[in-house]
């Protein structure tokens, strides 16, 4: 069994540790909700969650129940029971169990013991990850890649504490109460909002700047892989007296007194900035006592009270998913002035909470003692691999706009590729919905049509060996029917082969490659026209995220073309670099479209199954190099030949029009649309002036 780095182990930066303190908190009173920590790779987000396992509490269960159901529980879910008063306990570590991202349905929820259904004729219910999870701690890496109908699962248990199967002629309800914790990577994509405001702490993690942590973080990831079962046993005080704590804090917070007072204040700072609903408020109040408590505090202070606000609020202020989640603390300090508790209580000596590192209690074997930083190095901030660091990251509050006064590019042959102006970003609006023709079989999403894992039932199909997918268990009886005679069958159970297993079809929707190909030329160059751009692009991204789409963005202007941002789930980096896009110089459109079938041809190779959508954003000018026009058309019509689903979004404005870019779109095989179009609300009223 492998050896987890400990978690009292991990280096922190500083003082004040969010990512430790969030799990510790979360963890002493699970109705605060789970905990996101968003972070860059190698900050070592998944070694800090494992480690929290092992600096838990053990906790009894009932013998040889396969849901963990609480001896105290007087009415405990479990399709095991029931079960009676003299019902045989045992004590066992808490579980941390981890959801993978390519996960199915009946892994998640369980279903039918399908060997036991053919082989037996009995129907079985085999528990899955969310039972096994159940008082226990659910650990989903790269959350925000999961599939949405997981992601609706996770929603559905966290909200009732309790999980509902009713599937293949089963139906079980059981406990799931679990503390959700998941970690991302944000330029890998955004969480779904509905997901995101079910956790209830989150904390932005990044890699330590300061040479003395990292060299520290280094030497004892370094000592650990040497000898892992000599590097863990050097922290077992450290970790027993940190569990020990943490019992400790679970047994006291029942008892810690919220005030009015606080209570009030709790209120007035969750209405201050806006937050939608009324979960944060519970959340920051859950978590506020759990804090005092962790101090050993009877009553929730004003330092509870900050705490919680800077984990639980910067989440639920984000209004759209391209702000970025942060708090203004000066804000929050100015309404916690003046709010004292009953007189403090004395501290008589200083004692190392989960904002220095959850340690132990102040003791000489607390944690060891980082002589590199000149001072205690208390407890797990960010993990042995690369960090320490953790932050709350505040919005930058840029708007894509740069200070006045920059040179401007032109369209003239002596323009520089260099010079350019940046115009802002206009409002949002909700987009036509493009799709790709015809049926893909992509990762699911909610764009184009295709064969997905879940969607309406079609029909069934022969199970590849290794495959999964929900076994239909009637067309599996069918395909078995005709070779009971060859098989020996002369009555009794049916006899199976594994080519008669038969998995259900579906249809639904894929999520597709968007490829924004942006002409950024001097004709695109006037500020009121670039603003319409980039505004039409913007709530063309914005349905992207949406419909959980994978993007790209290239632009091109002067004498070349620029991947501004290679294919990612990330549609708010993609939303960043839009805003920061500058616009001057001629325009190499042929370029542009060159550069968009390599990004392609890779893509291709990368993920095959993902089918492109080209997005063209022009006014259809090519004004860079010899027979620009001619060259511009002839990459066209070979796009069109790879088959490449594309929309060219006209950008021509004015009285006189020359109509290019609907000719391009003839070239390229794409649907034309005016930029003035691209609204859904727009199309609407085109089409009712038409009709009227």
């Amino acid at each position: 069994m492998p050896v987890h780095y400990p978690f009292s182990a991990v280096v922190t930066s500083g003082d004040d540790d969010p990512l430790a303190l969030a799990l510790v908190l979360t963890t002493i009173s699970p109705a605060i909700g789970g905990v996101l920590v968003r972070g860059e790779k190698g900050t070592a987000k998944s070694t800090i969650v494992r480690a929290l396992a092992g600096v838990l509490p053990p906790i009894d269960v009932v013998a040889g129940d396969r849901f963990s159901s609480d001896p105290a529980d007087p009415a405990p879910r479990s399709p095991d029971g029931p079960f009676g008063p003299d019902a045989e306990v045992e004590t066992r570590p808490v579980r941390l169990v981890e959801l993978p991202v390519g996960a199915t349905e009946d892994r998640v929820l369980g279903s039918l013991h399908l060997e036991r259904a053919l082989s037996e004729g009995r129907a079985e219910y085999e528990p899955g990850l969310l039972a096994r999870a159940h008082r226990g701690v659910l650990y989903v890496d790269e959350v925000n890649l999961l599939h949405d109908h997981l992601v609706d699962l996770l929603l559905d248990a966290a909200a009732m504490g309790s999980s509902t199967v009713e599937r293949d002629g089963v139906s079980v309800v059981h406990d799931a109460r679990f503390v959700l914790v998941g970690t991302m990577n944000p330029e890998e994509g955004e969480l779904r909002p509905q997901l995101l405001d079910r956790f209830g702490l989150t904390v932005e993690v990044a890699a330590p700047r300061d040479p003395a942590l990292r060299v520290e973080v280094v030497r004892r990831r370094m000592a650990y892989d040497a000898d892992p079962d000599g590097f863990v046993a050097s922290y077992a005080d450290a970790e027993a007296a940190l569990t020990d704590r943490i019992r400790a804090a679970r047994d006291a917070v029942a008892d810690v007194v919220l005030s009015d007072a606080a209570l009030l204040r709790i209120a007035e700072i969750c209405a201050a900035f806006e937050v939608d609903g009324m979960r944060a408020d519970l959340v920051l109040a859950r978590a506020a006592v759990a804090h005092a408590a962790w101090h050993g505090r009877d009553r929730v202070a004003r330092p509870d009270i900050r705490a919680a606000a800077i984990l639980a609020l910067p989440h639920r202020r984000r209004r759209n998913p391209f702000d970025a989640p942060g708090i203004d603390t000066d804000l929050l300090d100015a309404l916690l002035d003046g709010f004292e508790p009953e007189p403090p209580e004395p501290e008589p000596e200083p004692e190392p909470g989960p904002d220095q590192g959850p340690g132990p209690d102040g003791g000489p074997d607390a944690v060891p003692t980082d002589d590199t930083t000149g001072g205690p190095d208390p407890s797990p901030g960010q993990g042995p691999d690369q960090t320490g660091q953790t932050q709350d990251r505040a919005p930058d509050g840029t708007d894509g706009s740069e200070a006045p006064g920059r040179p401007a590019g032109s369209d003239a042959p002596g323009g520089s590729a260099g010079a350019g102006t940046t115009a802002a970003v206009g409002t949002p609006y909700r987009p036509r919905l493009f799709t790709v023709g015809g049926t893909g079989a992509g990762e699911t999403g909610r764009r184009s049509r295709a064969v997905t894992e879940s969607g309406r039932r079609t029909g069934a199909r022969r199970r590849e060996p290794g495959a999964g997918g929900s076994v239909d268990l009637v067309q599996t009886v069918r395909a078995a029917a005709p070779h009971q005679g060859r098989r020996g069958r002369t009555g009794g159970r049916l006899r199976l082969d594994p080519d008669d297993l038969r998995v259900a079809t579906r249809e639904g929707r894929e999520s597709n490659l968007v490829l924004f190909c942006v002409d950024a030329s001097g004709s695109m160059a006037a500020r009121k026209r670039m603003e319409q751009v980039k505004t039409a692009i913007l709530s063309l991204l914005l349905d992207a995220y949406q419909r959980r789409d994978k993007v790209g963005l290239i632009t091109f202007r002067g004498a070349d073309a620029d991947l501004a941002l290679p294919p990612t789930h990330s549609v708010d980096i993609a939303a960043t670099r839009l805003a920061e896009l500058p616009a001057g110089g001629r325009t190499p459109l042929a370029e542009g479209l060159l550069l968009t079938d390599r990004v392609l041809a890779r893509e291709r190779v990368r993920d095959p199954r993902r089918r492109p959508l080209l997005v063209l954003v022009t006014d259809g000018r090519a004004t860079a190099g010899a027979d620009a026009v001619a060259r511009s058309r002839q990459v066209a019509d070979h796009l069109a030949a790879a088959g490449v689903a594309s929309l060219v979004v006209d950008c021509e404005a004015g009285p006189m029009r020359l109509g290019l870019a609907s000719t391009l779109a003839e070239h390229l095989g794409a649907e034309h649309v005016p930029v003035a179009e691209v609204s859904a609300q727009a199309l609407t009223s085109v089409v009712r002036d038409r009709v009227a």
